[in-house]
């Protein structure tokens, strides 16, 4: 087996080797978090080379890269009881799918086109392989009916914490509290609970209740977003700005404009307050107010380009 070149990509006659098949899932899921990001500039010029050149090779190299996103965004889904690996297998088809159609020019990165088409091919899989009770026929219902399945489970988990038997009926400040997170009224979540309490039929739109609404998948309001995987990504970029990039940045300035820019910007209260002034700093240089901030902008510029390369 080949492996990751000194630049991070994957070099592979044949880019599927370097994973094992799903028949072994957690060989696979080790195998693909091993697997290296691609830079920026890698992930533009194997697009480029696919989209000019139609090479398939370039294509495996983005797929490979971004597997691990598949796995992440298909656990997202589990709560249906459909088994694992079929999730992530029709993930990494519409992983596949906006691979070949992402354009490297639009100025995005192709983490937040594949997750489009990655969920995409997981709700179609799950709509043909699971059905949910009809308690819902219109857009608004559909998505009270989920978030409301949702946070009743969560109701639940904090029912058990607190040791008290959980009853299936919401209480009255439970409701209060889904109608002013889901925006509705009260009683449209009291209809919904009355209507979750029914029986078991299809939720599927058919042609005989059409109205227009087959299209919408209410699988859509499933999904965790404080899980979703390119929310977590831009937190962590957030995070190592504001850390390791911010002490990188201070470490390209020289001593004077580096303690400037810590009085002024850094050493300060969460009011704003406790950091020096412009002329507090020039009477300790023994310069004017003005000179100080030429200082600290021609420092914070400096800054910016050092951040922006650690990025």
């Amino acid at each position: 087996m080949d492996t990751a070149s000194s630049s991070g990509a994957v070099a592979l006659a044949n880019p599927w080797a370097v994973v094992p098949p799903l028949g072994n899932l957690d060989a696979y899921i080790t195998a693909v978090n091993r697997l290296p990001m691609l830079t920026q500039e890698e992930e533009q010029r194997f697009a480029r080379e696919l989209r000019d050149d139609d090479n398939l090779e370039a294509a495996g190299k983005l797929v490979l890269s971004h597997l691990r996103l598949v796995v992440s965004t298909s656990r997202q889904y589990l709560g249906y009881g459909l088994p694992h690996a079929d999730l992530i297998q029709e993930g990494n088809v519409g992983l596949m799918k906006a691979v070949k159609r992402f354009n490297p020019d639009q100025g995005v990165r192709l983490v937040s086109y594949a997750l489009h088409w990655i969920k995409a091919e997981i709700h179609e899989y799950i709509l043909k392989n699971w059905r949910l009770v009809k308690v819902a026929t219109t857009k608004a219902q559909r998505k009270l009916f989920f978030n409301l399945r949702s946070m009743k489970q969560g109701f639940k988990a904090e029912d058990a914490e607190a040791d008290i038997t959980h009853r299936d009926v919401l209480t009255d400040a439970q409701i209060d509290v889904v109608a002013t997170q889901l925006n509705v009224k009260p009683e449209e979540v009291r209809e919904m609970e009355t209507r979750l309490s029914g029986g078991d039929v299809l939720l599927d739109p058919t042609p005989a209740d059409s109205d227009g609404e087959q299209a919408f998948g209410p699988i859509a309001y499933l999904s965790d977003a404080h899980h979703e995987p390119t929310a977590m990504i831009e937190s962590a970029q957030r995070d190592a700005l504001a850390t390791e990039g911010i002490a990188t940045a201070l470490k390209s300035l020289d001593e004077r404009s580096r303690r400037i820019v810590t009085e002024r910007w850094l050493n300060v209260n969460d009011d704003g307050s406790g950091g020096m002034t412009l002329h507090e700093l020039a009477a300790e240089y023994g310069v004017s107010a003005e000179r100080i901030r030429q200082i600290e902008v021609a420092a914070m510029k400096k800054m910016k380009a050092a951040l922006a390369e650690y990025a």
